[in-house]
């Protein structure tokens, strides 16, 4: 197979809160050019009422990216997923999985799983308006019922709205008791689930979230599902990414360095200054991770993360994070 015949959601960076923002997505982006990036969750509310270029605002070179809907409404979807594909997005994507009482409260996420077909009619309402894909991410279940047909019979009642991909974090949501931190690592990871889907569903596609930190982890379950989708230990370890287009999308390696992506972040920060008015913390926060495990990464992460530094030009922090600390006197 051709590299460029490879979906996109080969590989993909999972939405995250706080963390997924359009700067994060711009340095995920200079270390690979071929997987699929998510937005933050953004709510139908906020497109309907707030202010919808800060939501969705997003840079160019981001392609392909993903907007993330949070709604149950099938008319406030189909507005929003419209929104969306008129601002350019590649991909509009159902939040059924996020556990938070907040999003509990405004009845959407994973407890729209015990709502199957109400997750149908908004699919439907947004594949009728758009001509991107629409998709669907979900848990394996709710609470602490494991059974298999509850998501099957799930996949199986939105398949037919029209949608063809689902993501599946192989973890239940449990709605009570547990913080979205702890529903990140309490409730086990069940991976046999969403192959069986796959086995049982051979014309959806099927990506796996949860659990997944490793290139072999990647490559194991490839074998077996159309994709996979990596969350903190992106974030947390984003030099990993620089390795994805070669490992996984068959494009020649290119010739990467730390420096040469923290210096393009860097440009990024004086054009995000002059257009937009960002502060440069608002983007360096996202690359802290870039030089874990190397000698002097600790002191590297204290110059870009010193706030009393935000008057300094990027390239002057950059150049100070990388000076060699001076040694303190010794006393005759």
């Amino acid at each position: 197979m051709e590299p460029t015949a490879y979906a996109a959601d080969r590989l993909s960076v999972a939405p995250m809160m706080d963390w997924t923002d359009r700067h994060c997505r711009f340095l995920h982006r200079l270390l690979t050019h071929r997987a699929l990036l998510y937005t933050e969750m953004v709510t139908t509310g906020a497109l309907v009422h707030g202010d919808v270029p800060r939501h969705l605002r997003f840079n160019a070179e981001e392609h392909p990216v993903a907007l993330q809907l949070g709604g149950s409404e099938p008319a406030d979807l189909a507005h929003c997923a419209k929104l969306g594909e008129d601002w350019g997005y590649d991909e509009i994507n159902l939040n059924c999985g996020c556990p938070s009482e907040r999003v509990q409260r405004g009845a959407f996420g994973a407890c729209l799983m015990a709502e199957p077909q109400l997750v149908a009619d908004g699919v439907k309402a947004m594949v009728d308006v758009v001509d991107v894909p629409v998709t669907v991410k979900h848990r394996i279940g709710i609470d602490k019922t494991e059974s298999y047909a509850f998501v099957r019979d799930f996949v199986g009642t939105v398949s037919e709205a029209g949608c063809i991909t689902f993501i599946v974090h192989a973890r239940n949501a449990w709605l009570q008791g547990l913080s979205p931190k702890q529903n990140r690592e309490v409730p086990p990871l069940r991976y046999e689930l969403v192959h069986r889907l796959k086995h049982d569903f051979p014309a959806l596609r099927f990506s796996i979230n949860g659990g997944i930190a490793r290139t072999e982890q990647v490559h194991q379950q490839l074998r077996l599902l159309d994709g996979v989708m990596v969350g903190r230990e992106a974030y947390h370890n984003p030099w990993w990414l620089a390795e994805w287009d070669a490992a996984f999308f068959g494009e020649p390696a290119r010739a990467l360095s730390r420096e040469d992506i923290e210096r393009q972040m860097c440009d990024y920060m004086v054009r995000e200054a002059a257009e937009h008015g960002t502060p440069w913390s608002n983007i360096a926060r996202h690359m802290l991770g870039l030089r874990n495990g190397l000698p002097g990464a600790r002191r590297w992460r204290q110059v870009w993360s010193d706030h009393r530094l935000k008057g300094e030009a990027p390239h002057a922090v950059m150049a100070l994070a990388h000076a060699q600390p001076v040694e303190p006197a010794l006393a005759d």
